[in-house]
């Protein structure tokens, strides 16, 4: 894919009035694509090459990617061409009109499943239900940002990082291009349902505090009851003493309490791990090979 990428965003930019240079992020690779992209750069003075030590992640080598641009706008993409970099020209002729953010909205994507579509339209409809911050559904990674947005998007350090959440939470003027994905050409997605299962919690965890007071609503709902019941079972019994002696019913309500229990110390469990990865400060990324490592 990386030749016919170039080739693409050639075609792209070439008819665009702006000096340009393309970062290539190899995301610790153990095929033949790093090569592949030494080799553009030494054809190509436009084309710089940064390699990670290893693999850190999508939104890991985003950021790393967001570091290293330098640029009166930077444009965020993939490079396995389902971000048609034909959309590159739109999104520099809003910015040019006053816009900080260009956000690319997937409209819809070839060949994608039914698994895939619902699950996504779940995803977004639980974070914007939790969430404080307003994510736009199907807005993909695929953005534009001004100079002063992108430097805001550098200024985040958190580890857990969901970008296209922290896009929304910078604000700035923002406005959308929509697009259709077109089948992956070549290659399978590295995104498997646990990697999306565990980006989706990022973004809930890093954007909403929500899940955490869901312990206490749900305790009060609760408790509330359960303590009318009691006086009313203590009154009966006072009253009447018409009550079976059984076990049945107080072994199922303390299997019910004891779950959700179990379920929201789980949840303050995340955020507390979240704490823990953040307080030691660890770099995000390291790179085992920048342009300078092939002649740039």
């Amino acid at each position: 894919m990386v030749d016919r990428f170039f080739a693409e965003l050639l075609r792209a930019l070439d008819h665009v009035d702006i000096v340009w240079r393309v970062c290539f992020i190899d995301d610790g690779s153990t095929d033949a694509t790093l090569e592949r992209l030494n080799t553009l750069a030494m054809s190509d003075r436009r084309v710089r090459v940064y390699s990670l030590s290893r693999n850190f992640g999508h939104q890991i080598a985003l950021s790393a990617g967001l570091d290293v641009c330098l640029g009166s706008a930077v444009v965020l993409m993939d490079a396995d061409l389902q971000h048609p970099p034909s959309v590159i020209p739109r999104m520099i002729e809003l910015w040019r009109s006053g816009y900080d953010v260009v956000s690319a909205v997937r409209e819809d994507t070839e060949g994608a499943t039914w698994f895939k579509r619902a699950t996504g339209n779940a995803f977004y409809r639980v974070i914007n239900a939790f969430a404080e911050t307003p994510i736009v559904p199907a807005a993909a990674d695929f953005c534009l940002l001004s100079a002063r947005a992108h430097a805001a998007l550098c200024a985040m350090p958190e580890r857990h990082r969901f970008l296209r959440g922290m896009v929304s939470w910078i604000g700035f003027h923002r406005t959308y291009v929509p697009f259709q994905a077109p089948r992956r050409l070549a290659g399978q997605s590295k995104y498997t349902a646990l990697k999306m299962m565990a980006l989706a919690l990022d973004a809930l965890f890093s954007f909403s505090a929500a899940p955490m007071r869901m312990a206490t609503r749900l305790g009060v709902a609760v408790l509330v009851p359960g303590v009318l019941y009691f006086l009313y079972v203590l009154a009966r019994y006072i009253a009447v003493d018409d009550f079976e002696r059984g076990w049945g019913s107080l072994i199922g309500m303390l299997m019910i309490l004891g779950g959700i229990q179990l379920i929201f110390i789980g949840m303050v469990g995340e955020y507390l791990a979240r704490i823990f990865e953040e307080s030691k400060r660890r770099p995000l990324y390291f790179f085992k090979q920048n342009p300078d490592d092939v002649g740039d």
